[in-house]
């Protein structure tokens, strides 16, 4: 207690450079297990600017990937060689297009979990600079589904009040077109059933036939059905068989017996966004991640808004942390203290 004055007076006398600036530091992991080693194919090229790198925006995707914990991703160089050996005539013969399952074979072929497939759809390194990113996981067993944007988060939990409204926002939307996919008219020469992306046989096969409808008119009981996202009070008569349920939000215990086959041709994973280099928000987040990396180069964060290279990294760093986050794999903030240096320079 006889030092607390002698404390306080040296506080006051050294002013703010005996505060510590706190600043928080988002976490992501690799919420996927079964998706960790992952290689990534040079991006696609379908901006109007025809002198965009596709290598080097792979490069920079690889990296930040790769700073992901959980992730074993495959160095781009190899991937191009094993690329041009796997045979694969979409690979190899440039009149031969590129399928879905051209990438699900190459992901085998590689002995890689998946395969990261992207395109630059817009790309202006003048300032304000923008970037347009979309890509496609496509994983090597086939049997793996879309995981939409809401799976794994903490929904129904007391953690499901701190997920951010943007990430609501994207998962009512992604349930929301699932949904609507039950609801839209066959074409002529298309099955009504297989609008969600199985055949009448293997739905056949996992649901039965389908249910005789109930005449007009007839009763049916309401339920609620509880989830992360409520839909109120639904009657099940008049659900489809494949109608999404909300509850698929929230990953399934364990099971005593393995699920039965269902292959698919669709990416398990898919982002796409366009950033903008005079964004408040995108602005806010180059500061932070400028802050965490220690570049002893000339210029505050606002140079990577100058330098092309560096714009394309932090994109691609937004673009992998953004997917993750919006399926379970974004951590909580770790707190770190820091006295800046330039306090003592002046």
């Amino acid at each position: 207690m006889r030092d607390l004055p002698f404390a306080l007076l040296l506080v006051v006398t050294a002013g703010c450079t005996a505060i510590p600036d706190v600043v928080h530091q988002p976490q992501f992991h690799n919420p996927f297990p079964q998706l960790s080693r992952v290689a990534v194919l040079p991006f696609f090229n379908q901006s109007a600017d025809p002198t965009i790198d596709q290598d080097q925006v792979a490069l920079a995707y690889y990296n930040e990937l790769q700073a992901i914990p959980g992730f074993e991703v495959v160095p781009v160089g190899v991937t191009k060689q094993r690329v041009l050996a796997s045979g694969i005539a979409g690979f190899t013969d440039p009149q031969t297009p590129l399928t879905p399952e051209d990438f699900q074979a190459l992901a085998r072929y590689m002995d890689v979990d998946a395969i990261v497939v992207g395109s630059v759809t817009e790309f202006d390194p003048y300032y304000p600079p923008r970037m347009g990113l979309a890509v496609r996981w496509y994983a090597a067993n086939p049997s793996y589904h879309p995981i939409p944007a809401g799976y794994g988060l903490p929904w129904g939990t007391s953690e499901e009040e701190f997920i951010p409204e943007s990430l609501v926002f994207e998962a009512e939307l992604a349930l929301a077109k699932e949904q609507l996919k039950t609801q839209t008219p066959a074409s002529p020469d298309q099955d009504a059933r297989s609008i969600a992306g199985v055949s009448q046989a293997s739905a056949e096969e996992l649901l039965g036939p389908p249910a005789e409808p109930e005449p007009i008119g007839q009763p049916t009981e309401s339920v609620p059905l509880e989830g992360p996202i409520g839909l109120g009070l639904v009657p099940p008569a008049q659900l489809p068989r494949d109608w999404p349920d909300p509850r698929g939000f929230v990953p399934a215990p364990p099971s005593a017996e393995r699920p039965p086959a269902r292959p698919q041709n669709e990416p398990v994973l898919s982002h796409t966004r366009l950033y903008h280099g005079n964004d408040a928000e995108f602005t806010k987040r180059l500061a932070n991640y400028f802050y965490f990396r220690d570049d002893a180069r000339f210029g505050d964060w606002q140079a990577y808004l100058q330098r092309s290279d560096d714009f394309i990294r932090f994109c691609c760093h937004l673009h992998v942390t953004e997917m993750l986050a919006a399926r379970g794999g974004g951590g909580k903030t770790r707190v770190v203290w820091r006295w800046p240096i330039g306090r003592y320079d002046r």
